[in-house]
């Protein structure tokens, strides 16, 4: 009820600039604009610190995106590289750190618009995966950007598939030295980002081969350039793959391994580990090498998808209020096409939508971070919740969430279709999300396999994950519902939810088996408390705030 409380301080003032039409339709909030600012941010401090990083960073000339649709591919990357270069002087001048709360809003005040960022997860991936020694030895460097990291995992003939990956890294006991090859054309690392021009250094992920014998998929610090002249190191072949639909500042790469020789201490090793002698050390799950995928595709969420959409969404229903189109008496003023109800209907959906995902971001955020705590106790259940969770959540906002950009692109008519609108490049660029960092397919059909091993679990008695413990707790009944007002309770959605998954998860369980779960093209069922947040709908007034 807290939201609902309005006062002239929390309406804020309407700016002489602010257009007239604008101006009236925030007037009418029925809710604290202030409130529900703290609320999406977590907090007033962390909307004071949002309003600082944002305000530092657009006044800043250097970071300027004035002139971004009218350069060519090579001027966008290298404006991206003068920009990340800058950003580190600026964040020394302001003291914000890579660790620090003001990090998350720097991207977002960037738009992205910046090189380097598979630097940071270059660095993740030895955080949680690296020994405390190799922890010591890189991540100073590489905070210190004396290298510049990427992430090589995909190649050119398998993505999503893991343990279809061909690269191959052969242990010599002799040299105590790993050897790296690409044997095929298929097992190019391909699409890599900042590996075309920029990176001296990035984690190869390979096949393990010990006296013969095949490990599985590793992680391995490879360093691909000088960090005298920047030239290829030998044995490296690397460049840029080319034009994409979007991110032209990013050079994307591809990278050929010919008996490429790294230290027996280059390979991760929190985890796994390689003796002298050949001697192979697993603790925990061979599954955590993926874990720096999983938090990847988790982030991903919150930076890629869930900011074009809100973006989409606040450029389409603004230009909704100042855009008038026909009378509907004569006499009258042309009205306003966000009172046309077909314009609603395409509008409101979208945003009720990226308000819901929002606090399912949140959600996902709180399970990682407590999985990752769990993790460095070298406690591994969570990960198979994890993983099902994260690819769940990934396949379904990602859809829905560039579907959404599309229709608000659609909203605007011709001056969407403009690049100038903005419209044009957040839509090239969410649609990515789609295909990276796990195709949709087959990220519903893993959350798949993983409801119905928990769903026979369940069914025998067996412990389940939080996130599905509806799974043995739904009892078949009718819907608790007396009259209209109860369908304003969450609770009843929640439960209706359940029902229906838990109906649908034993219907499938019926007619197949685990052997057959490939098969299933429509077997994602969401845990219920996405259902929960769905629920958070929200009235007019709301979608034409400013979120300062």
């Amino acid at each position: 009820m807290a939201l609902l409380e309005t006062s002239k301080h929390c309406q804020g003032a309407v700016l002489g600039s602010v257009n007239p039409d604008l101006g009236s339709e925030r007037q009418t909030a029925s809710f604290c604009v202030e409130r529900l600012t703290a609320l999406l941010d977590g907090g007033a401090e962390q909307t004071r610190i949002r309003r600082a990083v944002v305000g530092a960073i657009q006044s800043d000339p250097v970071f300027s995106r004035e002139n971004q649709y009218f350069q060519t591919q090579n001027e966008r990357y290298e404006a991206a590289v003068r920009k990340a270069v800058h950003l580190q002087k600026k964040m020394h001048e302001m003291g914000w750190t890579e660790n620090g709360p003001e990090y998350k809003y720097i991207y977002r005040a960037l738009s992205g618009d910046v090189a380097f960022l598979l630097h940071r997860v270059f660095m993740r991936s030895i955080s949680v995966l690296g020994s405390d020694r190799q922890i010591a030895k890189w991540i100073p460097l590489a905070t210190q950007h004396k290298l510049i990291g990427s992430y090589a995992q995909t190649e050119l003939g398998h993505g999503t598939y893991l343990q279809g990956l061909e690269t191959t890294a052969v242990f010599d006991t002799a040299t105590q030295e790993f050897i790296l090859n690409t044997p095929k054309i298929s097992a190019m690392k391909w699409w890599p980002g900042d590996m075309g021009r920029s990176a001296t250094h990035t984690v190869v992920f390979a096949q393990l081969y010990i006296h013969g014998k095949c490990y599985g998929i590793h992680p391995f610090i490879v360093q691909i350039r000088s960090l005298q002249d920047h030239s290829l190191c030998p044995g490296i072949t690397a460049g840029d793959i080319g034009p994409k639909m979007n991110f032209e500042h990013i050079d994307n790469g591809y990278l050929l391994l010919k008996n490429v020789r790294v230290p027996r201490e280059n390979m991760l090793s929190k985890f796994c580990e390689v003796q002298p002698d050949g001697t192979y050390v697993r603790q925990g799950s061979q599954q955590i090498n993926y874990f720096t995928m999983t938090s990847v595709r988790i982030s991903l969420i919150s930076d890629e998808v869930l900011t074009p959409l809100k973006k989409a969404c606040t450029i389409a229903v603004r230009y909704s209020v100042v855009r008038r189109q026909s009378k509907l008496k004569p006499g009258e003023q042309e009205a306003k096409i966000l009172d046309y109800q077909t314009q609603q209907e395409k509008l409101l959906p979208q945003l009720a939508a990226a308000y819901a995902f929002h606090f399912t971001n949140d959600y996902l955020q709180e399970l990682f971070d407590r999985g990752y705590r769990e993790i460095q106790r070298k406690n591994f259940d969570m990960l198979p919740e994890l993983h099902a969770l994260s690819s769940g959540f990934k396949a379904m906002i990602t859809q829905h969430c560039t579907a959404g950009v599309e229709i608000c692109l659609r909203a605007c008519g011709g001056h969407g279709y403009s690049l100038l609108s903005g419209l044009p490049s957040l839509y090239t660029k969410i649609l990515a999300s789609c295909i990276y960092e796990g195709e949709n397919t087959i990220l519903l059909l893993q959350t798949a396999r993983f409801l119905i091993k928990c769903f026979m679990a369940a069914s025998a008695g067996q412990p389940v994950p939080p996130s599905v413990t509806y799974l043995a707790a739904v009892k078949h009944g009718k819907c608790p519902a007396k009259n209209k007002l109860d369908f304003l309770s969450p609770d009843i959605y929640t439960e209706a939810y359940q029902h229906v998954a838990v109906r649908s998860v034993q219907r499938m369980g019926d007619r197949i088996s685990l052997f057959d779960i490939r098969n299933v093209l429509r077997a994602l069922l969401l845990p219920c408390s996405f259902y929960k947040n769905a629920a958070f709908l929200v009235p007019r007034g709301v979608f034409l705030k400013p979120l300062h």
